[in-house]
Formats: structure tokens, sequence, C-alpha cells
């Protein structure tokens, strides 16, 4: 467990593909809400130093986790966007944090030995901003990870904002970011709502980075299936299937 460590775990949304009026990380998975899997994770990571962002049902989302896990809460009252939702869990983050996770509340598979060896490895090349990547076979609909002839990280486009060529990229972002925290500080302020969806995007905080020529990179997991976001009940039923395969091994 890293002390210098926090994590803020994102889990405002409704999920309107979800058919249904509960929050999204309240859906359940084996039992359990999404969510617990997530502040599961990042308890063993960071261990009380866990910020879990609420939005809809917020009342309901910190009860659910609570009953399981001790966790610090934000609340985001208007769904402005990633960079928004992160910016109001900052107030949250210790003192003593210098770098920050940042999961997503519906990625119920992540394991931690995977955010382990993302957090070394971003240790080792001494980042500023590393973000987590996976190539898929159909990138539709994800931000596009776009990096240099060197491998390194230029940009990460939101699907409604790329270019023909830029979605013809099969290395999509994760939603994961481990970040140093006075550079995320200064680079949400600096962030602005001139894109296709009008929101406040995490994302452009890559670009901010490489403007500034800060040390940012991407790491390409090997394992696309640990980061499947779960944004509809037939995606809910294929984690559950899988959750159940793995419980079944073990």
């Amino acid at each position: 467990m890293d002390t210098k460590l926090a994590v803020i775990i994102l889990a405002a949304g409704l999920g309107t593909r979800m058919r249904s009026d509960r929050a999204k990380v309240l859906h359940e998975v084996l039992g359990r809400a999404m969510v617990l899997y997530v502040v599961e994770a990042a308890r063993r990571i960071a261990g009380d130093s866990v910020v879990v962002v609420v939005g809809h049902q917020a009342d309901t989302v910190r009860e659910v986790v609570t009953r399981e896990y001790p966790a610090l809460f934000a609340l985001q009252e208007q769904q402005l966007g990633t960079g928004h939702a992160v910016a109001q869990a900052m107030p949250m983050l210790p003192e003593s944090a210098s770098d920050v996770l940042i999961l997503c509340g519906d990625v119920p598979l992540i394991r931690t030995g995977t955010l382990r060896a993302f957090i070394d490895a971003h240790y080792e090349k001494d980042l500023d901003l590393s973000v987590l990547a996976v190539s898929v076979a159909d990138p539709t609909g994800y931000g596009r990870v776009v990096l240099d002839a060197d491998g390194g990280l230029m940009a990460i486009v939101e699907h409604a904002d790329a270019t023909e060529e830029q979605r013809r990229i099969d290395t999509i972002n994760s939603g994961i970011y481990f970040v140093k925290k006075a550079f995320l500080e200064n680079a949400l302020d600096r962030l602005d709502t001139d894109n296709r969806q009008g929101e406040f995007y995490l994302t452009d905080i890559a670009r901010i980075g490489r403007a500034d020529g800060r040390r940012v990179g991407a790491m390409v997991a090997p394992d696309t299936g640990e980061f499947f976001g779960v944004n509809s009940p037939e995606d809910l039923r294929r984690v559950e299937t899988i959750m159940g395969e793995i419980a079944k091994s073990s």
C-alpha cells in the first residue's frame, strides 16, 4: 500500500442505456453492486485514501459502499463531464497524496495486479501522466489514444470529436489514469467545453501535458477483458458470466 497515492473513482452517472432508473454502478454482479469491486481493488492499493464521486442516487451509492468499505465521497451535482467529476474530488484528497489513480466505477473486472503494474511502469518511466490503453477489434464509441512515432502519448480524442483518420485507430482509452496531483490540479483548471458534447473532458489533460512539455505516456495492456465497461444490460450479463467463471476456477 502506497501512502502517497490516492484513488478517485468516477461513479456519478445514471447510465441511460441500462434501461433502468437505478444509478449504473448500483447494478449487481454476482449479488454485489459493481462499484464495490472497483472500491475493493482501489483499497488494496491506497487503503483509506479512496474518493468516490457520486451524483445520481448519491445517498444510495454512499450507503451501499460504506456498508462494506470506509470511503470518502465527493458530490457531482451537475453532470458536466469527467474532468468536472474529478475536479469535485480534488478537495477530498489527503494532503499527503502526491499521485492520483483515477478509475471508473463501471469496470468491475479490473484487477489489482494490473493496476500495480501500471503504477510501477509510470514510476519507472518517471512520468507526470500515464493512461492505461487497450487495443480492440471495434473501437467505435471509445476515445482514441493517439501516439507518436516513438509510442509517446500525443492526445486522447473522444469518438465524437475524432477525425476519420483518428477513428481508424484501434487503441482506446480505458478511462484509467495515473497522474501527479500537482499537474492534475493545474490541468483541471485549464479545461474547457470546446467540444461536440460541451463537457469538461478529463482526456484533455493529455493534450495539456504534451503542450506543457510534461512527460506523458500510455501503457497498452495485454488483456482487454478486464477493462470491459458495463453500459447495457447485455454488458452486465457478460461481465457476470466472466466473473462467475473466474470464481469457479479460483
